[in-house]
């Protein structure tokens, strides 16, 4: 180990000499009370170090301690259900054992290793192995069955020895190389640096989310990126929280990165009595939190987004479809206009870092879907916050993020005040994957392509209306335009609006959303034969049909969506006696 010692303290950043022969990013114990901290410069032995915990009280002089190793996270059987901070310790370990503040320097094994897990084993001894090639399986919930891989380092070796199936603890070595390298049911690897992967694979299935906004209008692919920005109190933080809670994703990584401590409480007050509609257990056996709230050290908010991403990249290499939550980005980017402040940096556009635009490449580019080193299929999906101040989505982390994510779901103010939910505005909000989904979406159901453009523009019609009744009124428009009118309102109410608390309409399968989308444009195409032949608009917007096209989706459970087909018997009823 080297050692040196602090020469300047300024707030998380230190300063220390005598650390030559150190690597940048490597991992330093500092002070006397042995807080974690990282290289982030380094010259000559002179030392910039970022420091993850609290350090008041610290004083010039006191000894600085290298690992020399770069931060890096215990991956292995035991991450599922748990809740870290930003550099994995887990929280609710430490919280039994010294009670709910952390103590500086407090350190708890971010893995239980007294527990023995039933490893079962699918290669032998003297078998060939190489690096993420599966040599066992471990059941750690009954929801996830984790793969034990050879780790990246270890290429072309033969297993000189190996135990077998059996019950090991985390650490236990199970297995050794010719060139005694160890093998056990955890493995170490630095948070900075992305896993590898055989192949990158173009995206072409969408992440079912539950949300009718978001899976028919403006859908996220597995393996893509989407940003959600908004003011406060728009609804960031829920639309995560339903995407989280619904999503067809194998996994779930929520990090919680700068956000406040009652929005993370929510998060574990709720996801344990939750039941997963895939399995019919408690979500949080496929969900892995990362508590980083706004009263804890910017640095360890700052390494979050990296803790998080590499758990999910972990689970990816065993062929999971991982999705990542990351509330917020800006506090996120707060954290790192702190840093750069401290360290005296020249600041770009409204002080934040002029790095800015690659450290969030940096995050959003370890996205995707890919073949992995065991030939499986894998997807990373990354779904980030964005709170600009004031709802200003010209700020800066705003538009980097644009340049990196290809799906935005814009949060607007007015349908947030108007308690619409999701208040994902049609106008601003756009998807990039809708052409690469489109094949998948053709074999599910062959209606999504028509009918989503078809009531994207009917409502785009609808915002030019609505600029031109805020001059004259409504009665100035003829019949086919008011027609548009209240056809978007029954699309806004009747389909775009969802109630997270309602049992049957916080979540919507994909046949369901297809169903009430189809049936109010048929609505719409009955209305306007209805007009060419001369019958008055007040008699066919005041059909009771029209009621019941609002209602289908509080009516109908997803499991009686056959049942639907008794509204379009009504409205060809309807339409009949109209004529």
């Amino acid at each position: 180990m080297i050692e040196g010692k602090i020469t300047k303290i300024s707030g998380p950043i230190i300063y220390a000499s005598g650390l030559d022969g150190c690597g940048l990013y490597d991992v330093v114990d500092v002070g006397n009370n042995r807080l974690i901290g990282e290289i982030i410069r380094q010259n000559k032995g002179n030392a910039t170090i970022q420091v993850y915990e609290e350090d008041t009280g610290m004083y010039v002089g006191e000894k600085v301690v290298s690992q020399q190793r770069p931060l890096s996270l215990k991956l292995g059987p035991g991450l599922v259900g748990t809740i870290y901070d930003g550099i994995q310790r887990p929280l609710k370990t430490m919280y039994e054992g010294s009670g709910a503040f952390l103590l500086p320097g407090e350190r708890s094994e971010p893995l239980d290793i007294e527990k023995k897990w039933h490893f079962e084993a699918c290669v032998s001894e003297g078998d060939t192995i190489n690096m993420g090639m599966v040599l066992g399986t471990v059941k750690e919930t009954e929801s996830i069955t984790q793969s034990i891989m050879v780790p990246p380092a270890i290429r072309g070796r033969t297993l000189k020895t190996f135990k077998g199936s059996g019950d090991y603890t985390v650490d236990e070595v199970i297995g050794t190389t010719e060139f005694d390298e160890e093998i056990c049911l955890s493995q170490y690897w630095p948070v900075r640096k992305p896993r590898p992967f055989s192949q990158k694979l173009s995206v072409s299935e969408p992440l079912v989310t539950g949300q009718r906004v978001i899976d028919v209008f403006f859908p996220l692919s597995k393996g893509g990126t989407a940003a959600i920005p908004g003011g406060f109190g728009t609804g960031k933080t829920m639309t995560q929280h339903a995407v989280a809670k619904w999503c067809d994703a194998d996994l779930i990584v929520y990090i919680g990165c700068g956000e406040r401590g009652n929005e993370m409480t929510e998060v574990l007050s709720e996801f344990p009595e939750l039941i997963d509609p895939r399995t019919g257990r408690s979500i949080m056996e496929r969900t892995i939190l990362i508590a980083n709230t706004s009263n804890m050290p910017v640095a360890a908010r700052e390494v979050s987004l990296y803790s998080g991403i590499t758990l999910a990249e972990y689970f990816r290499d065993m062929g999971m479809a991982v999705a990542i939550m990351a509330d917020s980005t800006s506090r996120w980017a707060e954290a790192l206009r702190e840093l750069s402040g401290r360290m005296e940096e020249m600041p770009a556009e409204e002080g934040f870092p002029a790095y800015l635009p690659t450290r969030l490449a940096s995050f959003y580019e370890r996205a995707g879907r890919v073949n992995t080193l065991c030939q499986k299929e894998g997807s990373v999906s990354i779904i980030g916050a964005v709170s600009p101040p004031g709802g200003d989505f010209s700020e800066p982390v705003t538009q980097h993020t644009k340049r990196f994510i290809r799906c935005f779901w814009a949060l607007d103010r007015e349908l947030a005040n108007a308690r619409h939910y999701p208040a994902i505005g049609w106008i601003d909000s756009y998807s990039e994957y809708a052409d690469e989904i489109k094949d998948w979406w053709q074999l599910h159901n062959p209606l999504w392509e028509s009918l989503r453009q078809r009531a994207l523009d009917l409502l785009k019609n609808e915002q030019r209306l609505q600029q031109i009744v805020r001059l004259i009124g409504p009665d100035a428009l003829p019949d086919s335009e008011r027609l548009v009118l209240k056809v978007a309102d029954m699309i806004k109410n009747g389909f775009l609006q969802q109630n997270a608390f309602d049992d049957v309409d916080k979540y919507c399968s994909p046949e369901k959303q297809i169903v009430i989308l189809e049936l109010i444009m048929d609505f719409y195409t009955k209305a306007l034969e209805a007009l060419k032949k001369g019958y008055a608009l007040p008699k066919i917007i005041t059909l009771p049909v029209c009621e019941e096209l609002v209602r289908i989706k509080y009516d109908y459970p997803n499991d009686k969506v056959g049942e639907i087909q008794s509204v379009r018997t009504h409205m060809e009823t309807q339409f009949s006696d109209l004529m």
